[in-house]
C-alpha cells in the first residue's frame, strides 16, 4: 500500500498519470518538474563535491560554463589524507551553509567509489581506495551537509570506477567483490547519515545497466538497506525511462520532452504498472516539500579560512629528504590542469 502524500489540497491519488509521470524527469537543467497547481515545488541540484558549483538555471556538467562564487575545498584525496572525521565534517557544513544561500535543496556529493584504477579520471573526487574509510568520511560529509538544511545525493552507484567509454562499459563483479569493495562505502553512508538522494551510475552492472537495475536499487539499495530518499540518475545516465521507474529510479535528469509520454504509454499498454510511478512520485513530493532553511548569506571569508586548514591538516609528506621547509624564493611545480584552472570558478555568471 503507497502512503500518501498530501500536497495542497491535492493528494498524491488525485494527481492524473500525466501529472506524476511529468514529476519523474527534470524540469530545468538543475533542477525538478514542479507541480505549482499541487503545491509542488521544484527541487533544486548543484554540483560538487569539492565545493559548490552553482550555475543557476544554465549549465553544464563538465564545469566549463561560469558558476556563481563558492568557496574551493581540497578534493576528497587530499581530505581522507587527514583521518579526521569533524573536518569533514565541516567541510559538508559549510557548503552546505553555501547551498542554503543559493536555494539550492540537494548538493551532488559526496562521491564514494573506490579508487582501484589509477588512470581513473575521477579519482581526485573519491577519498580512498579502502571501502571503510570511504564510507565513513561520506556519512561525515553528508551530515554536515545535513546540519546546514542542504540535502546529499550519494555517486556514483555503483562499481563506476573509470572515465574511458564510462556510459556504456560493463562493470563485471563477483558477488563477494560487489559486497566488500563496491558497496561497503555507499552501504555504510545510507545507514549512517540518511542521504535524501542517491545518484545512479553510467555504468552497467554484470550486463544491466545501474540506474534500471533492478537488484541494485529494489533488492540492494532499499530492500536491504532501507533506503527511503530517491534515486536520481547522473546526467544523461538513462537508458531506459520505463525499466528504470521499474526498478525504483524515480527522477531523470536532465529532463527528456519524451520520457513521460514514453511512461504513459507503457502503462496504457500494460507493460508499466501504475504503483510503480507512484512510488517514484510520492518520494519525489516528499522532498520537494521538505522544509527548507532560510536563506542567507555564508560566512565566505571563515569558509575561506577553514579551507586553508583543511588544506594544511590534509598534506602529506611521506618522508622529509629536505624538501621543506620551503626556502626563500624556492621554485615549485603544481602539476595538472586544475592547477591552472580550478573547477571551482570564481567568477559570476
Amino acid at each position: 500500500m503507497i502512503k500518501l502524500i498530501n500536497v495542497g489540497e491535492y493528494t498524491l491519488k488525485k494527481l492524473t498519470l500525466k501529472e506524476k509521470a511529468s514529476l519523474l524527469t527534470g524540469g530545468g537543467y538543475w533542477s525538478s518538474m514542479p507541480l505549482k497547481n499541487a503545491g509542488v515545488p521544484e527541487i533544486r541540484f548543484a554540483d560538487g563535491p569539492s565545493g559548490l558549483r552553482p550555475q543557476g538555471d544554465k549549465g553544464d556538467n563538465l564545469g566549463e560554463s561560469k558558476s556563481f562564487p563558492a568557496t574551493c575545498f581540497p578534493s576528497h584525496s587530499a581530505l581522507a589524507c587527514s583521518w579526521n572525521r569533524s573536518l569533514i565534517y565541516g567541510v559538508g557544513k559549510r557548503i552546505g551553509e553555501e547551498a542554503a544561500s543559493y536555494g539550492v535543496d540537494v548538493v551532488l556529493a559526496p562521491a564514494l567509489n573506490v579508487k582501484r584504477d589509477a588512470l581513473c579520471g575521477r579519482n581526485f573526487e573519491y577519498f580512498s581506495e579502502e571501502p571503510y574509510l570511504n564510507g565513513k568520511l561520506g556519512a561525515e560529509f553528508v551530515n554536515g551537509l545535513k546540519s546546514a538544511g542542504a540535502e546529499a545525493c550519494l555517486k556514483h552507484f555503483a562499481a563506476n570506477n573509470r572515465e574511458f567509454a564510462r556510459m556504456v562499459c560493463d562493470s563485471a563483479v563477483d558477488e563477494r567483490t560487489l559486497r566488500e569493495i563496491y558497496l561497503t562505502a555507499f552501504e555504510i553512508a545510507v545507514k549512517e547519515s540518511k542521504p535524501a538522494a542517491v545518484m545512479t551510475a553510467y555504468n552497467r552492472l554484470n550486463g544491466v545497466y545501474c540506474n534500471q537495475n533492478e537488484k541494485l536499487l529494489r533488492g540492494i539499495l532499499r530492500g536491504e538497506w532501507g533506503f527511503e530518499g530517491i534515486v536520481v540518475s547522473d546526467w544523461g545516465g538513462t537508458y531506459s525511462r520505463v525499466d528504470a521507474v521499474r526498478a525504483g529510479a524515480d527522477l531523470e535528469m536532465p529532463p527528456c520532452r519524451f520520457s513521460a509520454d514514453e511512461i504513459i504509454g507503457a502503462v496504457e499498454r500494460g507493460e508499466l504498472e501504475e504503483k510503480y510511478i507512484d512510488e517514484c512520485a510520492e518520494r519525489i513530493i516528499a522532498l520537494a516539500k521538505r522544509e527548507k532553511p532560510k536563506r542567507t548569506l555564508s560566512d565566505t571569508e571563515e569558509h575561506s579560512r577553514f579551507s586553508r586548514t583543511c588544506a594544511e591538516q590534509c598534506a602529506v609528506l611521506l618522508k622529509n629528504d629536505g624538501a621543506l621547509p620551503l626556502k626563500e624564493n624556492e621554485r615549485f611545480a603544481l602539476i595538472g590542469e586544475a592547477a591552472l584552472q580550478p573547477l571551482i570558478h570564481r567568477q559570476s555568471i
